[in-house]
């Protein structure tokens, strides 16, 4: 009886196995338009095989893949920020993908490696970053097309303008690190800083800006550039423009290390590389800009559809991954300790000074005004911490440390509540001293 039994079970694990082994589970930060289309075609093409979508915002992504035990890890992480990648990369969480690289996929796109060195992750698309604008919203409100970065922070633009914060996107980490990068830290900061103080409101999700741009509830906002032109190839009445400061760098899929089931993984990375699966990128609700060269695709790209090559050529900033890895938990603290917690605070400081400048008029150019002025712009959007202080490998250690160690989560915890309280009594001094140049 007992032989029995074993030979039942063993054929009962013979059938399930596969049922089990047919899942493929991907980690992505993608909205639906483009993951169930990739959904239904790989299914079609690859019966017996499931593909489950996990979807979360690309912070959240990784540290769901740190926290699930070898062996019962999703097998794909599919996300369009090459930083994040880097990040599960140093951890040791990914597998090489190399054998399933498409060969037809050039090397670069400008200067940028498209496939990570031994195929530890492959681009998969190719991603632009910049202003998508409603332009029916910047004609009601007589406001100038937006077409570089610095267009957003000027006054007439105060309230229009929506955004989310790098901690809770990866596109937005994107777009923050080009603008720290093309422009350098000190600079960048303070374009981030005064594009925020013109800010409405933080989205929780980076669906929320182009979602607020398409409905009217924002005039512009930083986006990927997929979200705008998705956008205005479904017919809504905006458009997407890429400043002369934006970085062209792939969109990537990978292998996680130690996952359920690694062969059938590969397997969709490989269809998301085939002519097939970059042909899905072209459709008017995905509109992403395809890996594989334009000639192999054909008749397929629309008519004014944007060229990478072209993009790259132009694009002042030469994206560093690296550089972006070693800062990436830094950069998304800082902007939320001074930017999206202390929002409002930021709002009035903003306001304040723009009240001043349009009362003062010449007058804010010279004299005691003009210092105050001066004294309020550098409190309201400097940042609290310099180049020299971020490049300090002993300061960026402590926010690579393991956040369960509790002296390394003291640390970052005091860091925290010094920068939060310094930003805000910066912007309320900031505030104060606007209102006395204005009294002026």
């Amino acid at each position: 009886m007992s032989k029995m039994r074993t030979a039942l079970a063993g054929a009962l694990l013979a059938v399930c196995g596969p049922a089990l082994a047919g899942t493929v589970t991907v980690i992505t930060s993608f909205p639906k338009d483009l993951t169930q289309a990739y959904k239904s075609a790989f299914e079609k093409a690859n019966p017996g095989i499931t593909l489950e979508i996990l979807n979360k915002n690309t912070v959240s992504g990784i540290a769901f893949v740190k926290e699930t035990p070898e062996g019962q890890r999703p097998e794909v992480f599919w996300a369009s920020a090459p930083d994040a990648f880097e990040v599960l990369g140093r951890d040791k969480l990914l597998a090489s993908a190399a054998d399933v690289a498409n060969p037809e996929v050039p090397d670069k796109i400008g200067s940028y490696p498209i496939n990570a060195p031994g195929g530890m992750y492959l681009g998969q698309a190719l991603a632009g970053y910049g202003i998508m604008y409603n332009t029916r919203y910047i004609k009601a409100h007589k406001l100038p097309p937006p077409a570089e970065w610095k267009n957003l922070l000027a006054p007439e633009w105060f309230g229009h303008v929506g955004m989310t914060s790098p901690s809770r996107s990866g596109t937005m980490h994107l777009t923050v690190e080009t603008i720290l990068q093309g422009e350098g830290w000190d600079e960048g900061w303070r374009t981030l800083i005064r594009m925020s103080g013109n800010a409405s409101q933080m989205t929780e999700r980076s669906f929320g800006v182009p979602d607020g741009v398409n409905n009217g509830q924002f005039g512009a906002g930083p986006v990927i550039d997929f979200f705008g032109l998705s956008s205005k190839y479904s017919k809504f009445p905006v458009e997407f423009v890429y400043p002369t400061e934006t970085a062209i760098v792939p969109a990537n899929i990978a292998l996680i290390a130690g996952a359920k089931n690694t062969e059938e993984g590969k397997k969709f990375i490989a269809f998301t590389l085939s002519k097939r699966g970059q042909e899905l990128l072209l459709e008017p609700k995905i509109s992403r800009l395809p890996v594989l060269p334009y000639k192999d695709l054909g008749d397929k790209i629309p008519d004014g559809y944007p060229d990478p090559t072209v993009l790259a050529e132009r694009s002042k900033v030469h994206f560093d991954a690296e550089l972006s890895q070693k800062r990436y938990y830094v950069v998304q603290t800082l902007f939320d300790q001074t930017i999206t917690f202390r929002l409002k605070e930021l709002q009035a400081a903003t306001k304040a000074i723009y009240d001043a400048e349009q009362k003062l008029g010449d007058k804010a150019q010279s004299g005691k005004a003009a210092e105050l002025l001066d004294q309020a712009r550098k409190l309201a959007w400097s940042p609290l911490i310099d180049a020299k202080a971020v490049n300090d490998p002993e300061f960026l250690a402590i926010f690579l440390r393991d956040k369960k160690d509790a002296s390394a989560s003291q640390q970052i915890s005091q860091l925290e509540g010094e920068w939060s309280g310094k930003a805000r009594a910066n912007y309320e001094e900031a505030v104060k001293l606007a209102r006395e140049a204005a009294a002026l």
